[in-house]
């Protein structure tokens, strides 16, 4: 899916702001949209003052921003829409030198026994995800690209 490589010479920011509200960081949001046809999707959104930012049409997918706002926009690669964390991202599109990687995210979530669908390998670093469904059948995606 999405990668770092989307996102070419992010500006580097040493910590996410600690003043934030929140008790456990996972980066920057974004929603994940399941689109019919990503041209037509891309052109709506343009009207809402959207603009490609990444991604690559020709594999499926789209990302746009509007300010400090992200949309992927994905067409055939899964369905539904996904809620999408970012660790290691703010939403200013900064890569953080220090954030909580995935895999301590994990063992949160694993100490409060919330259900995982799909698991971060714990004996590997660097790019990897979890995803989870909220109580309302909202799929998420924690996805960590470095």
């Amino acid at each position: 899916m999405v990668g770092v490589s989307d996102f070419p010479d992010l500006p580097v920011v040493s910590a996410a702001d600690p003043d934030l509200p929140g008790t456990m960081e996972l980066g920057a949001f974004s929603l994940s949209l399941s689109v019919a046809d990503l041209a037509v999707s891309r052109d709506f959104y343009a009207q809402l003052g959207f603009e490609v930012t990444g991604g690559d049409a020709d594999y499926g997918y789209l990302i746009l921003k509007n300010g400090e706002t992200t949309l992927g926009l994905f067409q055939g690669l899964f369905e539904g829409n996904i809620l999408t964390f970012n660790p290691g991202l703010t939403n200013r599109m900064e890569r953080l030198e220090q954030f909580t990687d995935v895999r301590e995210v994990q063992s949160r979530l694993d100490d409060a026994d919330v259900p995982l669908t799909n698991r971060a390998d714990t004996e590997s670093t660097g790019a990897t995800s979890l995803t989870l469904v909220d109580p309302d059948g909202n799929a998420i995606l924690i996805d960590q690209f470095f």
